[in-house]
């Protein structure tokens, strides 16, 4: 396990913390080298073993998590350090749908494919880090192409207020956009989330329920963006 020193940020605002956990160290070295690049980011440790690493920066804002680890898928990992509250972000070789998509549903904030460079390495992590969704272009694919038949109906304001909301606004700014109060966001919000439970595909986080809404056609991933301006100069919103 690994610390690098303390970046500064050039805007003033602190680092955002990141723990990077992957079993080949020629990885750990490229991606600890793509984020110290980055003044807004800092690596706090890493290493090949969550427990450990985590231990070491119990303060990481956001966990950059390799899905197999020492021959081994590590999901049920994935969904304790999301059920714990982390920001995880799974940064994976296996890139078929399924698994992407089970990694959202087991609470990860996004899913980055180890091809896809660091541009979109860095602007996972700085969106995760803020809580707004990124959809590199590997996941976009594995949204669209799922067809599961069990899509619950959603209101024209309920999918109105989903799509402001995934466009990096926070509820608070959904409100004023659409005229209503900001407790009425949040009903909408609520009750898109409570269709999908009762369709058995529950969307705890916000990266899952915009899995969810792309994945039903409820939401074109070209609504949404890839957030590269919105990531590179946002920090955190409500």
């Amino acid at each position: 396990m690994d610390a690098d020193p303390v970046a500064e940020d050039v805007t003033g605002a602190p680092p955002i913390g990141v723990a990077v956990v992957d079993d080949h160290p020629v990885v750990i070295d490229g991606v600890r080298a793509w984020l110290a690049a980055e003044p807004r980011l800092r690596v706090l440790a890493t290493g090949d073993d969550p427990d450990v690493v985590l231990r070491a920066a119990p303060e990481a804002e956001v966990v950059l998590l390799d899905l197999r680890l020492h021959g081994r898928m590590v999901i049920d990992k994935l969904a304790e350090l999301s059920a714990a509250g982390r920001r995880v972000v799974v940064y994976s070789e296996h890139t078929d749908p399924d698994t992407m998509l089970a990694a959202l549903d087991a609470g990860a904030v996004a899913f980055l494919a180890k091809h896809e460079g660091r541009e979109h390495c860095v602007a996972t992590v700085l969106a995760a880090a803020s809580d707004r969704p990124y959809v590199p272009p590997a996941l976009a694919g594995a949204m669209v192409a799922d067809r599961r038949p069990d899509r619950p109906a959603l209101s024209d304001k309920e999918r109105e207020a989903l799509l402001l909301w995934f466009q990096s606004m926070s509820k608070a700014s959904v409100a004023r956009r659409m005229r209503i109060s900001e407790h009425t966001v949040k009903q909408y919000v609520d009750r898109a989330r409570i269709k999908y439970t009762r369709a058995g595909r529950p969307a705890a986080t916000k990266a899952a329920l915009l899995a969810r809404a792309i994945e039903d056609g409820l939401v074109r991933p070209e609504e949404i963006g890839i957030y590269r301006s919105q990531a590179s100069t946002d920090r955190p919103t409500p």
